[in-house]
C-alpha cells in the first residue's frame, strides 16, 4: 500500500493541483477510467471545502490530503478550522451545497470532526481494478 501526501496553503488555485495529483494516483491505483471524472470532481469539492473553511476563519495553516493505493483507493482531506466562528447564511449555503454534492457523487463518503483538535476530515473511497486481479 502506497500513500501520496500533499499539503497546500488554503488558496483556491491549489485545489487544481490536488485534483491533478489525485487523479494521477487514482489511475495508477487502478480506479476504472469511467470513475475518474467522479474522483476528480470529488477531490476538487473536498479540497475547496477545506480551503473555504480555512479562509472563513482567516487560517493560513496548510490543508492536508492523502491518496492511498490499497485494496481501495482512499482520499482523505483534512482541514484544521474551528467551527466556533459564526457562519453567515451565504456561507452556510455554500457548505450545504458542497456536502450535498459530495454525498451525491461519492458512494463511500465519511465526514467527521478531527479527534485531535479543531477541524474535519473528509474520507472518500473507490474500488480499484488491478491487472493481476483480472488475470492479466
Amino acid at each position: 500500500m502506497a500513500t501520496v501526501r500533499l499539503e497546500f496553503t488554503p488558496e483556491p488555485a491549489h485545489v487544481r493541483t490536488a485534483r491533478l495529483v489525485g487523479v494521477a494516483v487514482a489511475r495508477r491505483a487502478g480506479v476504472p477510467d469511467d470513475q475518474l471524472d467522479e474522483v476528480r470532481l470529488a477531490i476538487g469539492e473536498a479540497c475547496a471545502r477545506a480551503v473555504a473553511r480555512h479562509q472563513r476563519v482567516g487560517m493560513r495553516n496548510p490543508v492536508s490530503v492523502a491518496f492511498t493505493d490499497g485494496d481501495r483507493f482512499v482520499v482523505q482531506v483534512w482541514d484544521h478550522a474551528s467551527d466556533d466562528a459564526p457562519i453567515e447564511d451565504e456561507e452556510q449555503i455554500t457548505f450545504d451545497v458542497s456536502a450535498s454534492l459530495l454525498q451525491g457523487i461519492v458512494k463511500d463518503l465519511q465526514v467527521r470532526p478531527l479527534e485531535s483538535g479543531p477541524g474535519s476530515e473528509v474520507q472518500m473511497e473507490w474500488p480499484v481494478r488491478r491487472a493481476s486481479r483480472l488475470g492479466r
